[in-house]
């Protein structure tokens, strides 16, 4: 089985595990913040399943319909989990403030704490195999996914800490504070998650993986590649799409044109982290290029060079050959 579909797979199934599991330690304690851990596995088991489908969507190959792949279709994905997220740390709130105002008897504080430590421990390790899995194959919906179940373990632990509490002190008003204060948490959680997926499906520039690909450039840049400029980066899924102007000897013929062009595109793929499709568009140069190109022998240069201009992420990313700025 594909790796992605093999670590959401046993996400989905230990997902159902431990909702069951919650449920049964709600239903013996009647603790209104046992129940919002619970809430929030119902959340983990239907975020779990639309994250499988979305995945098997993303392994299909490109067809005519979707060029680029089916990519994006992570970041809806991770939309609807921050969506779902969000919704349960509402629904939490609103139950918690209606039990402090007619709270109800609570019973088998220890042995509901005890469950929900377990399952607690549970999430936590496998939200950071679903973190690991997602840097390893470059997938925000196993990366959401992961940090969702560490969010929920984080809440575990509180809910843990907070039932031992309630049962030591015997102050049962508490119940719904710490419910109150959890459901802040998961709704904050759940919007990170919600606002990085709507950058992703606006194709928000991400400035980190266009400075590492001007990096790359900068570092290995020869002599030809007099400079490059209105440099874009989108990311379908596991993929990165990259459209960037450079500019070459006027001279060159189609030949030398393309042998260049196909050394930048072997480059980005050999050093930088993803897989990518390049579309670059060859410009040719000008008289005012010659004070910053570095080709040493140049038959038609008419001033001498002067300084190379360094590529940095303010001048690769504009729409305008370095002499104009």
């Amino acid at each position: 089985m594909q790796p992605k579909k093999k670590a959401i797979l046993l996400a989905l199934c230990i997902s159902i595990l431990l909702m069951l599991a919650k449920f049964v330690a709600y239903f013996i304690t009647q603790s209104n913040a046992i129940l919002t851990d619970a809430a929030e596995s119902i959340v983990n088991v239907l975020a779990s399943g639309f994250a499988f489908y979305s995945i098997y969507l993303t392994t299909m190959p490109k067809d005519e319909n979707h060029p680029y792949g089916h990519g994006k279709v992570e970041f809806f994905s991770a939309f609807l989990e921050g969506t779902l997220i969000t919704i349960a740390g509402l629904i939490i709130i609103f139950k918690s403030g209606y039990d402090l105002i007619y709270p109800k008897q609570i019973t088998n504080l220890f042995e509901g704490a005890a469950i929900i430590g377990v399952t607690g421990f549970v999430n936590m390790i496998v939200g950071y195999y679903l973190i690991n899995a997602g840097k390893k194959h470059r997938s925000i919906t196993l990366e959401a996914d992961g940090k969702h179940l560490l969010t929920d373990a984080v809440t575990s632990a509180g809910l843990v800490v907070g039932v031992i509490l309630i049962k030591l002190t015997e102050i049962y008003w508490l119940d719904g504070v710490i419910s109150i204060l959890l459901g802040i948490y998961i709704i904050y959680n759940g919007y990170k998650l919600t606002r990085r997926s709507v950058g992703g499906l606006m194709d928000e520039s991400n400035i980190d993986l266009v400075k590492d690909i001007i990096a790359i450039l900068q570092h290995n840049r020869k002599d030809p590649w007099i400079d490059v400029h209105n440099l874009r980066a989108q990311q379908y899924g596991a993929d990165l799409h990259i459209d960037c102007h450079f500019t070459l000897p006027y001279y060159f013929d189609l030949n030398q044109v393309h042998y260049e062009i196909s050394a930048i595109d072997k480059l980005i793929n050999g050093e930088a982290h993803h897989k990518t499709e390049l579309f670059i568009h060859a410009d040719p140069c000008l008289p005012a290029c010659c004070n910053y190109c570095k080709m040493k022998e140049c038959h038609v240069r008419q001033e001498p060079f002067r300084a190379e201009i360094e590529w940095t992420i303010e001048n690769a990313t504009k729409n305008q050959k370095h002499f104009d700025q």
